[in-house]
């Protein structure tokens, strides 16, 4: 499972009064696909990506889909939107996923809160924007806590790539 935050978005404000339309910027979406290198080099593949529904999760997901070995579909997850509990976060996607190499897109605080639930940890994991992690698990129901493969700031991935590119 690779939990992905959002790229850079545009700031609220009167230019973008409703959160959930509010679009990635030029320079989020040219960091993170200068970030997708690092993903590829990393043997990253996907079968499916779920985001959340709103338009900076949507768009950062499409890039990842656009760039990522496996050319997996990406579908709505509204359980990532804010406000959600990790649980119903995993009760949709036991209900939606079909196929086994699965990233979430969506935003912080829920992904750091998503990601300490399936580690078992006491505290939510900081994400930044564009940040990704890898939490391998036994199962989308099972009680076993995962195990923290790795995790990478988009600036690691860009440096990951450009080295090894």
């Amino acid at each position: 499972l690779y939990v992905v935050r959002h790229a850079i978005a545009a700031e609220r404000g009167p230019e973008w009064p409703d959160d959930d339309v509010r679009p990635l910027t030029e320079k989020g979406i040219a960091r993170f696909k200068d970030g997708l290198a690092g993903l590829t080099w990393l043997d990253v593949a996907l079968d499916e990506i779920f985001t959340s529904p709103l338009v900076r999760a949507k768009q950062t997901a499409d890039l990842l889909a656009a760039d990522i070995a496996g050319k997996a579909p990406v579908k709505l997850l509204p359980a990532l939107a804010p406000g959600h509990a990790p649980e119903d976060v995993m009760v949709q996607l036991a209900r939606a996923a079909k196929r086994r190499r699965i990233a979430l897109v969506g935003h912080e605080p829920g992904l750091g809160e998503l990601a300490a639930f399936l580690l078992g940890a006491k505290r939510p994991l900081a994400f930044r924007k564009g940040g990704v992690c890898r939490i391998d698990l036994q199962g989308l129901t099972g009680k076993r806590p995962g195990s923290l493969a790795w995790f990478v700031t988009r600036k690691m991935l860009r440096q990951i790539g450009n080295r090894n590119g």
